[in-house]
């Protein structure tokens, strides 16, 4: 009985072993898309990508009770200097919705992912947002037709509390398994 047992710890052990050995680990991708919702085209598209290692603890303060110190990093040096940036079109021209823009961007970001994916980057996840008051109630529909979702409830006529800017932005969130 007891050589079962030891048998059986023995195999149980070996297989948490083998399980916790291989638990992947992966080095993480961010690309970015800002794409302008600013009406006559007045604003600016960009892709963002970064190579650079930076530790977030070098710009972290931790707080509790007792301890109530901010963390006093200055922008400047948290700010990137390096990094790739690709010039997106904006969603608007003088005309309105510019649907050939949007198309263009579509192109140079499925060029950007594709890219990607051929130097082995795994895409695992997307994430979206729009930060927008547009004033004009049509464009927002238009650009829900389009799949944007967009914040409809705003139909102040007080025009201060509308904004003529906006952005959308996409981050795509890509994983490589690094090999130990």
């Amino acid at each position: 009985m007891q050589r079962v047992i030891a048998l059986l710890t023995f195999f149980l052990f070996g297989i948490s072993f083998h399980l916790e050995a291989q638990v992947p680990i992966y080095q993480i991708e961010v690309v970015t898309c800002i794409e302008s919702l600013v009406p006559d085209g007045l604003g600016r598209s960009r892709m963002f990508t970064t190579k650079l290692e930076v530790n977030y603890l070098d710009f972290t303060s931790i707080q509790t009770e007792e301890k109530k110190d901010r963390n006093k990093s200055k922008r400047s040096e948290i700010r990137l200097k390096n990094y790739e940036e690709t010039k997106l079109l904006n969603f608007y021209n003088e005309g309105g919705i510019r649907f050939q823009n949007i198309a263009t961007n579509d192109a140079l970001i499925t060029s950007k992912i594709n890219e990607m994916l051929k130097q082995d980057w795994e895409l695992f996840f997307v994430g979206t947002g729009v930060e927008s008051k547009m004033i004009d109630r049509e464009v927002k529909k238009e650009l829900l037709k389009m799949g944007l979702k967009l914040l409809l409830d705003d139909d102040s006529s007080d025009s201060k509390n509308n904004d003529p800017n906006g952005l959308f932005m996409t981050r795509y969130y890509f994983r490589k398994k690094v090999e130990l």
